[in-house]
């Protein structure tokens, strides 16, 4: 059985703060076809609740976390025009090796983001 496991964090960089109820759709990738696994939504610390794939159900493949950038904002009242610049924000990354814990964190300000594998 697989040990592995991914986890998310997301920090909104323009006010300073977690990012507390930003939705995130992570898929899998099968054949050719997207595949929704979950959706999940970030608590007061920019986190959800537990692993966005938990132990045990990490396979090798292909996954993008997509992450409800635009609704966030809007909800937050961070200031922007009307479409936003960023909306939805894709991450997809591979997951080569199941038993390692792979941190898919996301850094969003209004005009910008980052991620990076994070430990």
């Amino acid at each position: 059985m697989a040990d592995g496991y991914v986890t998310t964090h997301v920090l909104d960089a323009g006010r300073g703060c977690p990012a507390e109820g930003m939705q995130i759709d992570l898929f899998r990738l099968e054949g050719e076809t997207w595949s929704l696994v979950r959706s999940v939504t970030t608590n007061s610390d920019g986190r959800t609740d537990g692993p966005v794939i938990p132990k045990g159900e990490l396979e090798v493949g292909v996954y993008e976390l997509l992450f409800h950038a635009g609704s966030y904002l809007d909800d937050a009242g961070a200031p922007g025009e009307s479409p936003r610049f960023l909306d939805l924000i894709p991450i997809r990354f591979g997951i080569a090796d199941v038993a390692e814990h792979y941190h898919v964190p996301l850094l969003l300000a209004g005009y910008s983001y980052s991620t990076y594998r994070g430990s």
